[in-house]
């Protein structure tokens, strides 16, 4: 069988952490968060509020791709957390060898803003929230037909789940 990736994929806050953590577990596939491919210096501009640009973003895209490419020759299907919120970086994502599929984790402003003030140990401030807002690209009508999804973060983590699951249509 082909390995699967499920990219579970939104701004900070959406709670992405969370779905993927349970998503692997109710799997038992392996996980990754796509914060642990970031370089320092990365990390060190997003803490002084400091939006990531394209220039920051596509090497660390580039690693995560890669990270999924040598799981799928392992013969391991993967559960991963990163925020993929332009098309083109979804687009580099997709190159990695087996079949990767978006799980969009989508809410509104307000709940994402109370999410992310409510979290501690984590390196984002809310305040780049906004930007990644701005930057977020739908998904489009063709990821959507291969399998992608768009899901309201206001249903529990459960919920976001199971419907994950059941888009798979994975052998029983």
């Amino acid at each position: 069988m082909e390995s699967l990736h499920v990219v579970v994929m939104g701004v900070a806050g959406a709670g992405k952490t969370t779905v993927a953590a349970a998503l692997a577990e109710k799997l038992g596939w392996t996980i990754a968060e796509a914060d642990e491919f970031h370089p320092q210096a990365n990390i060190d501009k997003m803490v002084s509020g400091v939006p990531l640009t394209d220039d920051d973003r596509w090497p660390w895209l580039r690693s995560i791709r890669d990270w999924m490419s040598s799981q799928s020759r392992a013969g391991h299907s993967t559960v991963l957390t990163c925020s993929a919120l332009k098309r083109s970086y979804r687009r580099l994502l997709a190159e990695a060898e087996g079949r990767v599929i978006f799980a969009h984790l989508d809410g509104t402003p307000e709940l994402l803003a109370e999410r992310m003030s409510s979290r501690s140990g984590h390196f984002m401030p809310t305040g780049l929230l906004p930007s990644q807002l701005s930057t977020l690209e739908a998904l489009t009508a063709d990821e959507y037909a291969a399998g992608s999804l768009r899901l309201d973060i206001a249903e529990s983590p459960e919920s976001l789940v199971n419907a994950i699951t059941a888009s798979l249509h994975l052998p029983a």
